[in-house]
C-alpha cells in the first residue's frame, strides 16, 4: 500500500520550473530597499529629533524603553567606551559604525511586530532621536537622505577586517598574474 501511494506520489510530483512565474521588476523593487554605508538607495524625506521622540514613545518605547534604555528588547543607548572593557555594552552609540545601518535597521525591521509600517520620514526622525539620545546629532538635528551618510558613529573605525575575508577580496580585485 505505501508503495502505491509512492508512486502515486511521485507521478504527480512536478518540478519547480512549473511553479510560480518570473518576479516582475517592480516586485523586485519592492524588497529591494537595503541601504549600503554610503546611503545609496536612501528615500526622500525627513525627519527631525523632535519628531523622532513622538515616534519613538508611540512604537518604540514599549519595547526599548524610555529614552532608548530600560525595555525588553535591546538597549540603544549608552555604552560609549565600554567595547574594550570585560562588560562591553553595544548600543547603537556605542557599536554600530554606520547610521545608514541603522535606518537601514530601522525601516525594515522596526517596530516589532509590525515591520515597515513607519513612513520614510518617520524612520528619519526615528533615527536622528536614537542618534541624539546617544550625543552623535544635536537635539535640534534633522535627517535627510543628503545629511545622514555624512555622520560619523563613534565606533567607524572599530571594525577591524577579518584576514581571511581580506585575502579573499584581495584576491577578486587583483588582476589575474601572467606565467
Amino acid at each position: 500500500m505505501l508503495g502505491l501511494l509512492a508512486a502515486l506520489a511521485g507521478g504527480l510530483a512536478a518540478t519547480a520550473a512549473e511553479f510560480g512565474r518570473p518576479a516582475s521588476q517592480d516586485e523586485i523593487a519592492l524588497w529591494d530597499i537595503d541601504i549600503p554605508p554610503d546611503g545609496t538607495g536612501l528615500p526622500p524625506g525627513s525627519g527631525s529629533v523632535a519628531r523622532g521622540l513622538q515616534v519613538f514613545e508611540e512604537t518604540c518605547a514599549a519595547c526599548h524603553g524610555d529614552r532608548g534604555q530600560g525595555g525588553i528588547a535591546d538597549r540603544l543607548v549608552g555604552g560609549q567606551g565600554s567595547l574594550g572593557s570585560a562588560q562591553p555594552v553595544k548600543t547603537v552609540g556605542s557599536f554600530w559604525p554606520y547610521a545608514t545601518s541603522l535606518f537601514d535597521y530601522v525601516r525594515r525591521a522596526m517596530p516589532y511586530p509590525a515591520p515597515q509600517t513607519l513612513s520614510d520620514d518617520d524612520t528619519y526622525a526615528v533615527v536622528a532621536y536614537i542618534l541624539s539620545l546617544n550625543g552623535i546629532v544635536p537635539g535640534d538635528a534633522t535627517l535627510s537622505r543628503s545629511t545622514l551618510p555624512s555622520i560619523r558613529m563613534p565606533n567607524r573605525d572599530g571594525f577591524v577586517p577579518d584576514k581571511e575575508f581580506s585575502v579573499i577580496h584581495n584576491a577578486r580585485q587583483s588582476p589575474p598574474r601572467t606565467p
